[in-house]
């Protein structure tokens, strides 16, 4: 079949991107939509090879299974539209550590600050790190703590982290005890979510519930616990491999934290329980211009902040007891 002047469209098995881009403009293509559904252990090794977005001369985007179904259900000509233009950017991770506390279990908690290049960003992220540099505030640098307290500010949300985790050695990695994730808390729609740790909610299926690290479900509760306390009923929020928390949860680092929700739409029943609007998404304004300071419901962002001040002072004091995580002589982590 004749690919000449079309898009062509193939599985993510076998060569890399760059090489399936090639032999498709070889064979007259004009652009190419690559097949791919990551699974537990991401997308298969050697498809997204170092840098090779910058080897790329026609249109080529990634989509799932679904997508596939979906093209191969019609006869009907289909447009590409690609809205993004790669551009290759160099952003820095901000740590920040208590000086006192044991670095042998350092509570890690993270929030990304790149956002969408068409938003302020004031809700993802801003919100979530407002949270933490009001935490780190409170804190201080001399705290009276048993555990050191390490803040991150990821200078991009998927290669920060994935950059950080895979430079750290062996016995950095093993004293790391926790990661917790704050992600969007003052969404407009809000709702309560805790980062399904216990997997007692609709799991994700490509996280296989003996793959999610001891911990990470006391962490899901030591947070649940403070939104009840606070009034508001928590709902679990499905792990995900493609946020800021993905490397560590592939690493085997306890992970937990909290969301008031993104694009997906809120639920009658979830209105029933925190008020808003059903069939709205929790953030309207998610990745555009409307996602301004206007537009942050401060009741959630306060409810939120305080319950992920209160898990990292919790773990500062002890990472031992029912909700604890795994101590430093149990832990065997391995850079994903």
């Amino acid at each position: 079949m004749s690919v000449k002047g079309a898009i062509a469209v193939v599985d993510d098995t076998g060569c890399s991107v760059r090489d399936k881009q090639n032999a498709a403009i070889a064979k007259g293509a004009v652009g190419l939509l690559v097949v791919s559904q990551p699974g537990t252990g991401g997308s298969p090794a050697g498809l997204f090879t170092p840098g090779y977005y910058q080897q790329l001369t026609v249109p080529v985007g990634v989509i799932d299974n679904d997508a596939d179904a979906a093209l191969r259900r019609t006869n009907a000509a289909v447009r590409l539209v690609l809205d993004s233009k790669p551009v290759l950017v160099k952003s820095r991770n901000v740590v920040a550590q208590t000086k006192t506390g044991d670095t042998k279990n350092v509570v890690l908690a993270g929030a990304h600050l790149d956002s969408s290049a068409y938003s302020a960003g004031i809700n993802d992220n801003g919100s979530g790190v407002a949270a933490l540099l009001e935490a780190a505030s409170v804190l201080g640098s001399q705290p009276r703590i048993t555990n050191a307290v390490r803040f991150v500010f990821w200078g991009s949300e998927a290669e920060g982290p994935t950059k950080y985790v895979g430079g750290l050695a062996q016995d950095q990695l093993d004293d790391v005890a926790m990661y917790l994730s704050v992600d969007m808390l003052g969404s407009p729609n809000a709702g309560y979510f805790t980062y399904d740790g216990d997997q007692s909610g609709q799991p994700n299926p490509d996280i296989p519930a003996q793959t999610v690290p001891s911990g990470s479900a006391g962490v899901e509760r030591t947070l649940a616990g403070y939104l009840y306390l606070a009034g508001v009923r928590p709902a679990d929020m499905p792990l995900s491999r493609t946020t800021d928390y993905g490397p560590f949860l592939a690493a085997g680092v306890p992970v937990g934290g909290l969301t008031a929700g993104s694009s997906q739409r809120k639920t009658e029943v979830q209105e029933r329980l925190w008020g808003g609007h059903a069939g709205v998404a929790f953030d309207p304004n998610y990745n555009t211009a409307r996602d301004t300071i206007d537009n942050i419901d401060r009741q959630a962002l306060s409810v939120m902040g305080q319950a992920a001040a209160f898990a990292i002072g919790t773990y500062a004091q002890s990472i031992a007891g029912v909700n604890g995580v795994p101590p430093r002589d149990q832990r065997h982590r391995s850079t994903p």
